[in-house]
């Protein structure tokens, strides 16, 4: 037991009801219950976002089709784990002018965003004019009709590779609802809800990485979570399998290998000269390539085996030691 008071008079009041306030220093009012509903929580389903990143990695490799002719070079493009944040949280971080692209993608609920800084815009823009991307945005808060263009092709190609990506999970229909220039616009979600961040840096030859993201209202992708995981795992597992019958469909097939004794040297006179009877010295050296179209597989030694002549294997030749 202690002598010590653990609450106050006042606080055991409003415990009881008897009191509307809890004194404190300078005294506050008690917080008011607020309304909840349930289900609408930010969290999205745990297997939404390993998913998202498989269906990302194979729309990065489909869209270096849509960045070359533009850049006029292959650029690299790598997907960035999908995250979920508040949309406060990402538009705090967005530069007030930039080329947002929303689309409806029914049958999922509310609008997809893509985002793109104007400084890539520009980029692209001087790459598809000839340039060498390196032109710095202007000042100015507004696009050229250039670059309205461009930015809207490069939007609008990226939702169609999205959707063919998707097209295991769920067969999006994608509705353009608008383009903005202002972070503010981009209406995906409340505030405070949360949304699915998947970002592409896309590197060209010699120029500076630049972002691309694509949003999803995290409540529209709890209702496709059980088909993300399934389909995205069902197709790993195809790749797999697929994989296991080519190999063994490829060890039937027969190829022609061979390999070369001797490379005896002639001179064009030597040649022209020659006639039947004639005898070409050659020594056979110690090793010897197996070739297969062209290419040294293996080097090995001459020899004898049940009376033909054989070629004894000593060596694999590494695929990274070239010819």
């Amino acid at each position: 037991m202690t002598d010590q008071t653990i609450l106050s008079g006042e606080e055991i009041e409003a415990l009881m009801g008897r009191g509307n306030r809890v004194s404190g220093q300078g005294g506050s009012d008690a917080k008011q219950p607020r309304s909840f509903s349930f289900g609408t929580g930010t969290a999205p389903a745990s297997a939404a976002l390993p998913a998202l990143d498989r269906l990302n990695d194979r729309l990065a490799k489909k869209a270096r089709e849509l960045f070359e002719p533009i850049l006029r070079a292959k650029p690299a493009i790598e997907a960035d784990p999908a995250v979920l944040r508040p949309l406060r949280d990402w538009q705090a971080e967005q530069p007030s002018f930039l080329a947002l692209s929303l689309f409806g993608f029914k049958p999922l609920k509310g609008v997809l965003a893509v985002a793109m800084t104007a400084d890539f815009v520009t980029r692209l823009v001087d790459c598809y004019y000839g340039g060498a991307g390196t032109a710095l945005a202007p000042s100015a808060k507004e696009f050229t009709r250039t670059e309205e263009r461009l930015a809207a092709r490069i939007a609008d190609g990226l939702v169609a590779i999205l959707a063919d990506t998707w097209k295991e999970v769920a067969p999006l229909d994608l509705q353009l609802k608008g383009r903005e220039t202002n972070v503010g616009a981009a209406r995906i979600a409340g505030a405070d809800e949360g949304v699915v961040v998947c970002r592409f840096t896309v590197t060209a030859p010699g120029a500076r990485p630049a972002k691309i993201d694509i949003l999803f209202p995290a409540a529209a992708l709890r209702s496709v979570e059980g088909a993300l995981a399934t389909r995205t795992e069902e197709g790993c597992a195809r790749g797999a399998e697929w994989r296991a019958q080519l190999s063994a469909a490829l060890a039937d097939v027969r190829i022609e290998a061979r390999t070369v004794l001797a490379r005896p040297e002639l001179s064009v006179s030597e040649l022209v000269q020659l006639k039947v009877g004639d005898v070409i010295p050659v020594s056979i050296p110690a090793s010897v390539p197996l070739l297969v179209e062209g290419r040294t597989v293996a080097v090995g030694s001459i020899g004898e085996q049940d009376g033909k002549a054989a070629l004894r294997i000593e060596r694999i030749k590494n695929r990274r030691d070239g010819q």
